[in-house]
């Protein structure tokens, strides 16, 4: 998945806040005229108000948590739009002078099966909820593939990636080929023992309980998907072994 193109971003929120600019309209002479009016057409800036609102999501993955009702002449959104385009053009100059240069993780990057289904959780600030809806969606695309609906989630996982041969109405994932050598044991007992942490320790528990609100409720969940999307990952990319 492609990066972010700053450039086009930048100008596609200058063109937005061109058109959106409020102006003084002309008028013939001696009419007076008391107030202001939006500069383009109100067809031309919506098209463009929407391009911004995905540029928005990128730069700034809550912002539409305070949307209000209403916003007329986009001035509310035109506010938004000139933080995020402060925010393109001085990334660089505000993470060498506020923080160190560490990696940062994109959620778009994350698997389709994990980002794919609780985007729109994530971005209400929905965080737990988020984290929970990517579990339901993990096991639920690796018993469409290995075509089981009798388990799921933990005992799922574990008789999939189990080393012993497939059986009947019980076919395996295989991450590599089997050539008889520690590694392939070790990887799918790695496997295994993910998903069973992921389940037991992750998504069992959050059914029963909350940890919304906290100061690291964003980061725990990021990390937590982040985990998710890596077993999403091998479930998606594993070799079906059938008797």
């Amino acid at each position: 998945m492609t990066q972010l193109n700053k450039v086009w971003a930048i100008m596609e929120i200058e063109l937005f806040l061109e058109i959106t600019a409020q102006v003084r309209p002309q008028t013939a002479p001696g009419v007076a005229y008391l107030g202001t009016v939006m500069r383009g057409p109100s067809t031309e800036a919506s098209e463009r108000a929407y391009v911004v609102e995905q540029i928005l999501d990128r730069t700034m993955p809550s912002w539409r948590s305070e949307k209000p009702a209403a916003d007329k002449d986009f001035r509310w959104l035109r506010k938004q739009a000139s933080r995020a385009k402060v925010a393109l053009e001085r990334e660089e100059e505000l993470t060498q002078n506020l923080g160190d240069n560490s990696p940062e993780m994109d959620t778009s990057n994350l698997h389709p099966w994990v980002w794919g289904s609780i985007q729109s959780l994530w971005e209400g600030g929905h965080y737990q909820q988020a984290v929970r809806d990517a579990a339901i969606q993990v096991n639920a695309e690796a018993q469409k593939k290995l075509g089981r609906r009798d388990v799921s989630e933990t005992d799922l996982f574990n008789q999939a990636f189990s080393l012993e041969d497939p059986k009947v109405g019980k076919p395996r994932l295989r991450l590599m080929d089997d050539d008889g050598s520690p590694t392939y044991q070790s990887i799918h007992r790695g496997a295994r023992a993910l998903a069973e942490g992921l389940y037991s320790g992750i998504r069992n528990p959050a059914m029963h309980t909350s940890h919304e609100n906290t100061d690291d409720e964003e980061q725990i969940a990021l990390e937590q998907l982040a985990a998710f999307s890596l077993l999403a990952r091998w479930v998606d990319q594993a070799t079906i072994v059938r008797v």
